[in-house]
């Protein structure tokens, strides 16, 4: 099985690059000519995706093809103060400058809405909200013309007192979701509400794939191991025209068991890797730890001490079971 691993947003590595500089809504209020205000969030927005850029080639150059980019790269969108806004068409070449170089090298790249993207609320400024927060995201995916393969993670959401009801709103709202919106999402288990199975019951509902948190399994699970579950779960990608995906952290702490430590412990990790490798062909994996990209190399340099594993390059790894 080959296993490529990517991580999120930012790097620890790549000095002075990061894709999520802001205006508070504050600072943008003070500002009496509001077209200056908005020139200068456009500036901060191509500042990002320049950023984001020189992260891509940063990339590039260490052989890492898996990439979740920034949700904040276009400061203060969405919120009350610039109604009627479009940035994108101010935006249009920065945006496909980062898309020609994720086609051009092969990389599979993503977003993950906050968690204030939830579709299981009951409260319909919430699910508005959401809707609204997806379609920016898919539209910024669009800008930068990237097909379908280019998803968006999120959460089912809270509970609210009543687990079912709220899965019954998740599907419900899922399938209000348009076409283009729809097709882009996956589903994560979480580490406190849905856990993996139920997720993956949730997922072969609506067709959407899953992407397996194993350290969210790890603090909330039904007592089935992760493993016992992937037969399934590979299933939900079938016809995806991608590998699977599924994200990887470790404790923070006995005390914060769910917080994300600077680090991955390797071994769970392989452990779950060799009891599939037998049935999956290649997978992707989605460091979600402290250290960003040195997390990522450390993780290689520890697997590579490790038996049954043959580091490929300095982010892709062959397991053997």
């Amino acid at each position: 099985m080959i296993v490529r691993f990517g991580y999120v947003a930012m790097s620890v590595k790549l000095k002075n690059a990061s894709p999520s500089k802001t205006m508070t809504a504050t600072r943008f209020a003070q500002i009496s000519d509001r077209a200056a205000a908005i020139r200068k969030l456009e500036r901060i927005a191509s500042q990002n995706l320049h950023n984001t850029l020189r992260l891509l080639r940063h990339n590039q150059g260490n052989g890492i093809k898996v990439y979740r980019f920034s949700s904040r790269l276009i400061p203060l969108i969405g919120h009350h103060l610039l109604e009627g806004w479009d940035p994108f068409p101010a935006l249009a070449e920065d945006f496909r400058a980062i898309g020609d170089y994720v086609i051009a090298h092969g990389m599979r790249v993503s977003f993950h809405p906050d968690h204030f993207t939830v579709l299981s609320s009951p409260r319909e400024q919430v699910l508005r909200h959401s809707h609204e927060d997806l379609c920016r995201h898919v539209r910024m995916l669009e800008a930068m013309g990237l097909d379908e393969r280019a998803k968006c993670n999120i959460h089912v959401g809270g509970t609210y007192g009543d687990k079912k009801a709220a899965a019954r709103r998740f599907l419900s709202q899922a399938e209000r979701l348009d076409s283009s919106v729809r097709r882009r999402l996956t589903l994560e288990n979480d580490d406190k509400t849905f856990n993996a199975a139920e997720t993956l019951a949730l997922c072969e509902q609506t067709g959407i794939p899953m992407v397996l948190d194993l350290h969210h399994h790890q603090v909330n699970n039904g007592g089935e191991p992760a493993e016992a579950l992937w037969p399934r779960i590979l299933r939900t990608w079938e016809g995806r025209e991608i590998p699977p995906k599924i994200h990887v952290s470790s404790p923070k702490s006995e005390r914060d068991p769910r917080g994300h430590a600077d680090y991955v412990e390797p071994a769970p990790l392989l452990a779950f890797l060799r009891a599939v490798a037998s049935s999956t062909i290649a997978l992707d994996v989605m460091i979600e730890a402290k250290m960003k990209d040195e997390a990522l190399f450390q993780l290689m340099r520890d697997m590579e001490k490790a038996g049954g594993v043959i580091r490929r390059n300095q982010a892709e790894v062959e397991i053997f079971a």
